[in-house]
């Protein structure tokens, strides 16, 4: 009984004490909702180069400019290994960097110019053969990669440093993840409202390839902007974060070590399968979605338009969602029961138009049908996605107790390559099932042969629930709750004698 009253009297000191430090910044103020927004508007810029990538990007190459479908597929997958090795080493190298502008910030400012420069050019290709075009895709989707890694590793990893609080660090994320989705959504509605119209030249909007090359533009003017706002917004805080102190330098093989080593729990590497399966699924999703409301369900500009505005209702639901089902369920409990909710729903609209139960294409009421599910069904996932980032974020400490070190970044490396796979190994799964079907190139939805169309709908439902079935299972061995992590702060307290 002593010993109880003793442990609970610490908690109550600990969680004090990191409520204080939360609540203090390099000023003396609280964390103010403008460096709420601040931060999360950076999220911007990878929402619209996720967007483009996952979206556009196989439908402009293999459907507009006329590369096979597979060799743009293949593109991304080769920019994904790539990735495999840049991403482990940012992290690592932001953990350990030391500056004048703190751990993150250098990598954040460095990243901007560059990755906006490349991200227009994607969208801007010449008119060269088929092998010179694979080239030039593969190198930029290298170059933007890597770059947008050197803004969103240590801009994700400054959110557990911001806070420690169990809370509050899903309210963050959740901020984070509706900027992320507004932002690609509001571009891709700028799109078909200014860019992807019907013209002399292009009577499908969709294929209008000037529309894409002004896109490249702006996007790469709103990614500049994101990055140096959250950078700017953020830059105050710098004095205020987590500064382990210093360690010996290490040889590669030696860094590669450590950061299996950080990586080596049982919570993270049932995150780390989960999101291995999330990625894959919303990859095939995402790169087949525009296809799929063109070709499957024959919707117009119009309807497509209305569509992607709606995603920014989802992202609003998903930013209300977070914070009251994490505090309900706990995290690991919310992120379940919105995950099996929000999948099992997914993919019904398809197979029921395979079993003749969903209105004819061109009914007036099927496109009310499909954008509700749509709507509330990703507003589930993206308080889903929320959750799991700061579940994440709570293995922080529960690592730097087992090893002594604090990796936000290694952490979060590792679930940003993961995200990445989403255009990698999904776009190349879709590309698959694209040729698999002999989907025409370039072609009106009136010319695609029905059976095509068809056998598309049947590759995707079972593979979107095997894949999401895989993330489920995985994601329930996570072991980490709000007990263990109030016992991982009172451990760091009492070794170190600093709050986190």
């Amino acid at each position: 009984m002593l010993h109880s009253a003793g442990i609970s009297q610490a908690c109550h000191k600990v969680v004090g004490i990191t409520h204080a430090s939360n609540s203090e910044d390099s000023g003396g103020k609280s964390i103010s909702l403008s460096v709420r927004l601040t931060y999360g508007f950076g999220a911007v810029a990878y929402g619209i180069k996720d967007n483009g990538f996952a979206y556009f990007l196989l439908l402009f190459y293999g459907t507009v400019v006329g590369l096979e479908p597979a060799l743009a597929g293949a593109a991304l997958l080769i920019a994904l290994i790539f990735d495999a090795f840049s991403d482990p080493i940012v992290g690592y190298w932001s953990d350990n960097t030391r500056s004048r502008w703190g751990r993150r910030h250098p990598f954040m400012y460095a990243a901007a110019i560059p990755v906006a420069l490349c991200y227009s050019l994607l969208w801007q290709p010449p008119d060269w053969s088929d092998g010179a075009l694979f080239l030039y895709l593969v190198v930029l989707a290298i170059l933007i990669r890597t770059l947008i890694t050197f803004f969103e590793t240590p801009s994700s990893a400054l959110m557990p440093e911001l806070t420690a609080d169990y809370d509050e660090r899903t309210t963050i994320q959740a901020w984070r993840s509706f900027f992320g989705w507004a932002g690609g959504a509001g571009m891709a509605v700028f799109m078909y409202a200014f860019l992807l119209v019907p013209s002399e030249t292009y009577p499908v909007g969709a294929l209008n390839r000037d529309g894409y090359e002004t896109y490249g533009v702006i996007s790469g003017g709103v990614i500049l902007v994101a990055i140096l706002v959250s950078a700017l917004g953020t830059h105050h805080r710098i004095g205020s974060l987590t500064a382990p102190p210093a360690r010996a330098r290490a040889g590669l093989k030696a860094v590669f070590k450590e950061v299996i080593e950080t990586l080596a729990d049982r919570s993270f590497f049932a995150l780390f399968i989960s999101s291995i399966a999330s990625a894959v699924a919303t990859g095939l999703t995402a790169a087949l979605t525009f296809i799929m409301l063109t070709y499957f369900w024959a919707f117009s500009s119009e309807q497509v338009f209305y569509w992607t505005l709606l995603v920014v209702i989802s992202a609003l639901m998903g930013l209300l969602i977070a914070p009251w089902a994490s505090k309900r369920w706990g995290k690991k409990g919310a992120a379940l029961r919105l995950g099996i909710l929000a999948f099992t729903v997914q993919p019904l609209p398809v197979l029921c138009r395979l079993l003749g139960w969903m209105p004819e294409n061109g009914d007036p009421l099927l496109f009310p049908i499909l954008a509700t599910v749509n709507t509330i069904d990703l507003g589930l996932i993206i308080a889903m996605q929320a959750i799991f980032f700061s579940m994440l974020a709570d293995l922080v400490e529960h690592s730097e107790v087992k090893t002594g070190r604090r990796n936000e970044g290694v952490f979060f490396s590792a679930l940003t390559f993961i995200r990445k796979t989403t255009q990698g190994v999904g776009a190349f799964v879709a590309g698959l099932i694209l040729q698999m079907v002999a989907f025409p190139q370039g072609a009106a939805p009136a010319d695609v042969p029905t059976e095509s169309v068809l056998q598309l709908g049947t590759l995707l439902v079972p593979s979107q629930w095997v894949l999401w079935g895989v993330m489920l299972v995985a994601l329930a061995y996570y072991r980490l709750d709000r007990a263990q992590h109030q016992s991982n702060l009172i451990a760091i307290q009492s070794r170190d004698g600093r709050s986190v």
